[in-house]
């Protein structure tokens, strides 16, 4: 239908809550689709609902889009600022019959439906109008404007037939024409609803693809109606699945559906979130799961999602967090953990400079063990600052025996005189202490490590006796000495 020019597509949130997971990954949807044909990913806000919008939201939804990586071509468009074409757009469907002023009060006792209706949200049932100002007579209705009753305008579906269209994810679909309210289409006050505004935007920004959750299926019949009204062709739709909590119920925040900003301060990586949300509705074609950006931009279409619903799962995303953490190359990692250093207040410009290479070198030794990137000012501080706790159950564990005060001042010593410091210089002086003294080298080795960096778990011990270096190895020795519980 549109195959002659590149797919136009937009992402449209309202700023009446934060980015979620469910429209995060439409956005990503859109984005993939735009990016691996070559397209135009365009952002609208959709701020027209004045009673629920919250405008101090939009940076929040900026700001959610901008940590997924997902930028946008044009944009971001308000509809608040074109109002004007939600007007024309409704006079010129009075004029020619598609549509009708409706001057019944916001409720409506006799069927039910809002004269003002029609945000209502789309998995929402809405009690269908039942015609009250369809039949006015022209005088009728010139009588009602002279005593100066407001008016809304509804749109005048026809009385037969039905509404067909195809959908790319959920194949031809067809809705009885009497099964579609009269809805509104202008409020009273002059303000679209969602059917119009959504509408004549996607018409006036040349828009292909309309990919958009499962749950605005309902709504995409009236809006076909709309498009073929106002002479324009609709664009091809596609209906993702929704997301669901592991009880199969929608999901929300019981679910722990916080908004994408929240997982970003969690210790989230962008690359890996955006990973997981593209699995939440959409294959591959194989088992492969591991799949970084530009390989999931090569390999999406709209083949590929599927019409059941997916499952939001914690744990594999926090998988995925996990797979990026380990398996990113460490000088794209360093960029992350560093803003996460310097929001901890931990960073020191020279690891950017002459120290890099320790730094890339550090980084790639603490990895395997994390899981967030709070990880890095949270278990691994000790690392990249001296001013770190002693972890009780560490202590309770492993400085027990009365012994590991004296050991630990005597390895201080001992390491203190060693001419060069390395892995292998550090393990030997240990091990050699440790048969000198009679003792386990576990016994030393353990004690040691929570000397140095506060923890029971922590990365090999003399490789981080390496990455410390000496002089900071001998003075965190010697503070445990003093630290050490007086019985």
């Amino acid at each position: 239908m549109h195959s002659s020019q590149p797919p136009r597509v937009r992402f449209a949130p309202s700023p009446t809550g934060y980015l979620h997971v469910g429209g995060a990954r439409t956005a990503l949807f859109n984005w993939l689709f735009a990016r691996n044909q070559g397209g135009t990913f365009i952002l609208r806000i959709e701020d027209t609902d004045v009673e629920r919008n919250r405008p101090e939201l939009v940076e929040g939804i900026l700001q959610g889009l901008r940590w997924l990586g997902l930028d946008w071509d044009e944009g971001p468009i308000f509809q608040s600022q074109r109002l004007a074409l939600y007007q024309q757009a409704a006079e010129k469907l009075v004029a020619t019959g598609a549509a009708y002023p409706c001057f019944c009060p916001p409720a409506q006792s006799a069927g039910g439906d809002l004269a003002e209706d029609s945000d209502a949200e789309p998995h929402k049932p809405i009690r269908k109008y039942p015609g009250t100002c369809r039949h006015l007579t022209a005088a009728e209705r010139a009588e009602k404007q002279r005593q100066g009753l407001p008016w809304a305008i509804r749109f005048r579906t026809p009385e037969e037939g039905s509404t067909e269209f195809d959908d790319a994810v959920f194949g031809r679909r067809a809705v009885a024409n009497q099964e579609i309210e009269d809805f509104v289409l202008l409020r009273s006050t002059g303000l679209p609803t969602y059917q119009l505004g959504a509408v004549v935007d996607d018409i006036a920004m040349r828009i292909t693809h309309v990919i958009r959750g499962a749950d605005h299926l309902s709504n995409t019949p009236k809006q076909v109606l709309l498009y073929r009204a106002l002479g324009a062709t609709p664009p091809v739709f596609a209906h993702v699945p929704l997301i669901l909590g592991p009880d199969r119920t929608r999901l929300s925040k019981r679910h722990g559906a916080t908004s994408v900003t929240a997982y970003a301060e969690e210790g989230f990586l962008p690359e890996a979130f955006r990973n997981f949300l593209a699995l939440l509705g959409w294959s591959p074609g194989d088992d492969t799961e591991f799949i970084r950006t530009a390989d999931l931009i090569r390999r999406f279409s709209l083949a590929g999602v599927s019409r059941t619903n997916a499952v939001f799962d914690r744990s594999k995303l926090e998988w995925f967090n996990t797979q990026y953490l380990q398996r990113l190359p460490v000088e794209e990692l360093a960029p992350y953990v560093a803003e996460e250093l310097q929001r901890a207040g931990l960073w020191q410009p020279e690891w950017a400079d002459r120290r890099r290479e320790w730094f890339l070198q550090t980084l790639d030794l603490i990895r395997p063990r994390t899981r967030f990137l709070k990880d890095f000012t949270g278990w691994a501080r000790a690392f990249f600052a001296d001013d770190f706790d002693y972890e009780a159950a560490a202590i309770e564990k492993f400085w027990k025996d009365e012994r590991v005060p004296e050991l630990l001042e005597t390895l201080a010593a001992r390491l203190e005189k060693l001419p060069e410091w390395n892995h292998d210089s550090c393990e030997q002086a240990l091990r050699t202490l440790a048969e000198q003294h009679g003792v386990k080298a576990a016994l030393l080795i353990n004690a040691a490590r929570v000397a140095l960096v506060g923890r029971a778990v922590a990365p090999p011990l003399f490789h981080t006796m390496a990455a410390l270096g000496q002089s900071r190895v001998l003075a965190r020795l010697r503070r445990a000495v003093t630290a050490f519980p007086k019985p």
